[in-house]
């Protein structure tokens, strides 16, 4: 078998950590990088790395994909035949108080990414889009072909440009390439920035949570929340699986990859709390205050995944149950909470 060298860019990353994981059983050699910013605690991106570094067919490099010369030179020198592009500034409310760090990552930073595509060719760029492009859209569930030109904030914006330019450099430099529009992913060693994260964090901290939906439980918040294992899975599936030129199209595809099965809100927090319970052998219940929806965020997120079915196969398998056990277990562990 010959071995495949894929690029992870944002390897010290939520998703980039699990798909290295995984692409490293998988047989593949894995180049990481991450520039290991404080958006977070790099506290949890180190102990990330501490499983990837050991093993054999992983190599990181401590750089930033918004900058173009170290970009170009990696390229020439390590000659990925994958490139997955995690690598990004995440986050909506964040996009709000500091839009610079999203210009500079996911458009520039995105942009060099291309660049080096175009000067270096690959077998496959897939690169991480988001839901948050179907911006307020009121039809369900959202599927690729919908109109997605109305994004609520800046972070969607740079994420439906990213589309825009991989279909471009598609057509000008025959890049095949992925676009994947991640819906809420959750799981063991996520984002401490998600929700499912930070009210785990404020019920050690005796804080109340604050939940966005003035209180109204029967148009509550939708949310598709996918577990992280069933991600990573439909990413390995869609690596071989680079999109063809034909007479009509470019190599260039998108597709939704989300659980297909949206919770309200507050049935999110009451699995939590369940899973909570278990974890620690005794009654958790949050304290609670309801507020008004925030800007820019949207008030379903709710992915068709058909599209993706019929290319890979991809069907998530993990209940929102058995995927919150899983956090909360390692978050008890994790932080050795009693």
């Amino acid at each position: 078998m010959i071995v495949k060298k894929v690029l992870v860019t944002g390897a010290a990353g939520f998703v980039g950590s699990y798909l290295s994981k995984q692409l490293l059983k998988e047989g593949f050699s894995i180049v990481g990088i991450d520039n290991l910013n404080d958006y977070y605690d790099p506290a949890l991106k180190d102990e990330r790395l501490k499983e990837l570094l050991p093993q054999e067919n992983f190599t990181f490099i401590k750089g930033d994909i918004s900058d173009k010369e170290f970009i170009m030179d990696l390229f020439e020198k390590e000659k990925p035949e994958i490139v997955v592009n995690l690598a990004a500034q995440a986050g909506v409310r964040y996009s709000i108080k500091n839009p610079d760090a999203y210009i500079q990552s996911n458009v520039m930073g995105f942009f060099n990414i291309l660049e080096a595509c175009r000067h270096n060719p690959v077998d496959h760029l897939i690169y991480a889009s988001s839901s948050s492009v179907y911006g307020s859209n009121k039809k369900v569930p959202f599927e690729e072909t919908d109109f997605v030109d109305h994004p609520v904030s800046l972070y969607a914006s740079t994420k439906k440009s990213n589309e825009l330019m991989a279909h471009t450099y598609s057509h000008l430099y025959d890049i095949p390439a992925t676009g994947l529009r991640f819906f809420t992913v959750y799981g063991p060693m996520g984002r401490p920035d998600m929700a499912y994260f930070g009210f785990t964090d404020k019920f050690f901290n005796n804080e109340a949570i604050r939940i966005f939906n003035n209180g109204d439980f029967e148009n509550d918040l939708y949310r598709d929340f996918t577990y992280i294992d069933d991600i990573v899975t439909g990413i390995v599936k869609l690596i071989p699986n680079a999109p063809v030129k034909a007479e009509d199209k470019v190599a260039h595809e998108v597709y939704n990859i989300g659980n297909n099965n949206p919770e309200k809100l507050m049935v999110f927090i009451t699995s939590l709390e369940k899973a909570l319970s278990n974890s620690l052998g005794r009654e958790v219940a949050f304290e609670k205050i309801y507020e008004p929806i925030k800007a820019g965020d949207v008030p379903a997120t709710y992915a068709s995944t058909d599209k993706l079915q019929k290319a890979v196969g991809f069907k998530p398998e993990t209940s929102i149950q058995d995927g919150l056990q899983k956090f909360t277990d390692w978050y008890v562990s994790y932080f050795n909470k009693k």
